[in-house]
């Protein structure tokens, strides 16, 4: 039988452990679970010694992000599937034997991901993965649950198992196999849309990726960035022109590109005229970022010999959502 190993990347997250920690254990019975330390600088690895002493405890010379963390851990896990789990993440009965059962019955998919929910608001899906991730024409990302800031409650709307395009990482299943095969994270991402990248790349290499909705979790969010940081919005901005770059075909980067470039300053502006210069300074300073690193980003670009296929949406969920007024994944679903 296939070894599952449930996989924990903490950084300065003692207080993460302690509070989640134990309910991972005590519901993934199945699994083998491990922490990959990146470098902490509080109480995090006295707390697992100490507390956990049995767990398999992979302690990083530096912080390397969430892709490095990853790539540099996962190399020390025998495994043949990996539930990548945030430290912040409550689980519950069954969620990681629902994913290896689901995944069992659907050998060419690669990657799945629980229904994810918010543990901050009762009744509300998680604003990163929710049911299941999606791409518009233009590569923005969405979510069936959350369509930029509006997030729906879980009225149970998508209890269905279905494919999806890309998998949320705060509870990311994938086949230890094509994790390495693809050579894991972009560590050129650092953080944030990395494992959009991954569902694409895997996506291009003939797998697909998968919904379970009868495993449940609840993240908490925030742990790491907050949404009011500036560098999150740098990341954002700047990885997602890059995941454009790397996984579209040249016909439809010569307009998608220019495109997004346009609707990228005219999101610098917004940030402008609402006086959040922070933001505003750090979308500028993606853009020049972005152009900086395109020679690097165009070379792993061609190193990847892959089919430019993929299944994006076929609608601009900018247009969608702030003109059209569509808040819900199915009002844009029942238009396209």
């Amino acid at each position: 039988m296939d070894k599952t190993a449930v996989v924990i990347l903490n950084y300065n997250g003692v207080d993460h452990l302690q509070r989640f920690l134990p309910s991972v254990i005590e519901h993934t019975s199945s699994c083998q679970v491990v922490v990959i330390d990146n470098h902490s600088t509080d109480s995090s690895v006295d707390y697992l010694s100490s507390t956990h002493s049995d767990l398999k405890v992979i302690s990083l010379e530096q912080n390397y992000g969430f892709s490095g963390g990853y790539n540099k851990g996962l190399k020390f896990v025998d495994a043949d599937n990996y539930i990548l789990l945030n430290s912040d993440v409550q689980v519950t009965s069954g969620w990681a034997d629902q994913m290896i059962h689901y995944m069992q019955e659907h050998p060419g998919t690669a990657i799945c991901q629980p229904k994810i929910l918010s543990l901050k608001n009762a009744g509300k899906f998680d604003y990163a993965g929710a049911a299941g991730g999606f791409l518009d024409i233009l590569g923005y990302p969405f979510c069936r649950g959350r369509i930029f800031d509006h997030i729906e409650t879980d009225d149970r709307q998508y209890d269905n198992d279905r494919s999806i395009f890309w998998a949320g990482g705060a509870c990311f299943f994938i086949r230890a196999a094509v994790y390495h095969r693809l050579g894991g994270f972009d560590e050129d991402f650092f953080a944030h849309m990395e494992e959009i990248d991954l569902c694409w790349r895997s996506q291009r290499a003939g797998y697909q990726t998968g919904y379970v909705y009868e495993s449940v979790v609840y993240h908490l969010g925030g742990g790491t960035l907050k949404d009011t940081n500036p560098f999150k919005t740098y990341l954002n901005f700047r990885n997602g022109l890059e995941l454009l770059v790397k996984n579209s075909s040249v016909g439809d980067l010569v307009w998608k590109l220019p495109t997004r470039v346009v609707l990228d300053l005219i999101a610098c502006l917004k940030f402008f005229l609402q006086g959040s210069f922070s933001h505003f300074t750090a979308v500028l300073k993606a853009e020049m970022a972005f152009l900086v690193r395109l020679p690097d980003t165009w070379h792993k670009r061609t190193k990847f010999h892959a089919p430019y296929r993929s299944q994006l949406f076929k609608t601009l969920i900018v247009w969608d959502y702030f003109v059209k007024g569509r808040s819900t994944f199915q009002a844009i679903a029942d238009q396209t």
